[in-house]
């Protein structure tokens, strides 16, 4: 090539580069599969929300301490069964995406402003994928640990300029008539709870729907129930999953994250031209932004656990694809050097409650001897006077800020203080920019890249079971 050539070719690239925001860095060129003459039937899409690389990593080394196992999702790579990629995970105006817009440009297929779901800074509308696919014949639906309102399951389902006004929401879900539908959420449905006093509800079943509110409900549906299925298990969000195992109460009444996914697979599956789900393990993020290290890991189980339901059911069925992923990391926790590192992380062993059950059941007229007694009950190691001195300090004024904390409890000084007994560090209690795992296992895994942006995997699921080339 003449030197001249190159450089009236780099200024060609340069110009075509300016077409395209300064954070979309790597184009728009969104096809990265190209048919391979395997088609999936299915899709289960399974997202870690918050899940920065040491969560997965420290998920994996308390279960191999615990219970002599790897977790299912590092077990797909030791036996080779899973393609592996990095994910970034960047926004329409930011380096670190929220999930609204994390959600938005897997479910959209174009990057979106944080906050924003499927909705362009113009005012137009992406169309969300789970639409597409129920057009093209497929049943399709959310589980989720979070509100069913919430960011992640609405990235594939709705348009809305705000994440927030998930009361509207709520009443999006309704035309749509989605073939399942669950996680928390009762306080965008029930008219007690609703600030305008919408029984949504009683619209929800007026529409054909089946609503049930209970893991025994649930369980007692007939196998042959053909109507759409909204299922809503707590006024927020589902306890966090350590709380949930030490609660006979909880236990009875709220399935897992693993349960709910077994039984959408089941109804799902009766869809001859077959389904498309998103299972999210909301909880790991808000985990993160309290810098709960037993709300974070015993949630990551969790969602690892509704991983085997997954794989489970695509090893059998051989037709359905199963995408892993996270939308973005979160504070960004990992294990740290010292001479008591590993006896310091196996007190994660004996953890009962996660701190937003330890912080809930502090006071102001509480003692320091009492949030001593708390925590060693709890968590099963004993902090100093000082410590739950500082901590009781805040109760005085009760002014922390962060996400997922609306009663201003203070996780980051508790978050501190237990580094020093589990030998876990933070790196922060906000999402960062980094990027994430994502892994696929099925059909049209084969074809996956080894650095993907997220907007990628719209066409890539559109690509992978040919609804993209049928419309």
């Amino acid at each position: 090539m003449k030197r001249r050539d190159f450089f009236r070719n780099s200024s060609l690239t340069v110009a075509a580069g300016s077409l395209f925001s300064p954070l979309d860095l790597f184009g728009n060129n969104n096809k990265i599969i190209k048919g391979s003459g395997t088609i999936a039937k299915n899709i289960i899409f399974m997202v870690s929300d918050g899940m920065s690389t040491g969560t997965l990593n420290m998920a994996s080394l308390l279960l191999q301490r615990k219970e002599g196992r790897q977790s299912h999702w590092m077990q797909l790579y030791l036996d080779n069964k899973a393609k592996r990629a990095f994910m970034d995970t960047a926004s329409a105006n930011s380096f670190v995406t929220d999930s609204a817009a994390a959600s938005s440009a897997w479910g959209g297929g174009v990057r979106v402003n944080n906050g924003s779901l499927n909705a362009n800074p113009d005012g137009s509308y992406n169309k969300p994928i789970l639409q597409k696919f129920k057009e093209a014949g497929k049943s399709v639906g959310c589980v989720t640990s979070v509100p069913i309102t919430h960011a992640t399951p609405a990235g594939f389902c709705i348009n809305n300029k705000s994440r927030g006004d998930q009361n509207d929401i709520a009443l999006q879900y309704l035309p749509l008539k989605f073939d399942v539908m669950m996680g928390g959420g009762q306080d965008y449905f029930d008219p007690a709870k609703r600030k305008d006093k919408d029984n949504v509800y009683k619209k929800f079943d007026e529409a054909g729907y089946v609503t049930v509110k209970t893991k025994k409900e649930l369980f007692n549906l007939s196998a042959s129930e053909t109507k759409p299925l909204l299922g809503v298990f707590a006024d927020n969000a589902l306890p966090f999953s350590v709380d949930h195992q030490h609660d006979s109460t909880l236990i009875e009444q709220i399935p897992t994250l693993a349960e709910m996914t077994k039984v959408a697979i089941d109804k799902l599956k009766k869809n001859k031209k077959g389904f498309v789900i998103q299972v999210e393990g909301g909880k790991v993020d808000w985990a993160a932004h309290s810098n709960d290290s037993a709300g974070l890991l015993y949630d990551q189980i969790a969602f690892d656990d509704a991983i085997k339901v997954a794989i489970d059911f695509a090893e059998h069925d051989k037709e359905t694809l199963v995408i892993i992923t996270t939308d973005h990391g979160n504070a960004n926790p990992g294990l740290f050097s010292g001479s008591m590192t590993e006896k310091n992380f196996d007190y994660m062993h004996h953890f009962k409650h996660s701190n937003d059950w330890v912080l809930n059941g502090i006071n102001k007229n509480s003692t320091s001897s009492q949030i001593i007694e708390r925590l060693e009950e709890a968590q099963g190691y004993a902090i100093k006077k000082a410590e739950a001195e500082s901590l009781l300090a805040h109760y005085t004024t009760l002014n922390e800020e962060g996400l997922y904390n609306p009663k201003k409890l203070p996780f980051k000084e508790l978050g501190q203080i237990q580094s020093a007994y589990t030998s876990i560090g933070w790196a922060g209690m906000d999402h960062s920019a980094d990027y994430v795992e994502l892994a696929m296992f099925g059909p049209g895994s084969e074809m996956l890249k080894p650095f993907v942006k997220n907007t990628d995997l719209h066409n890539f699921m559109l690509d992978a079971t040919d609804v993209r080339k049928q419309s």
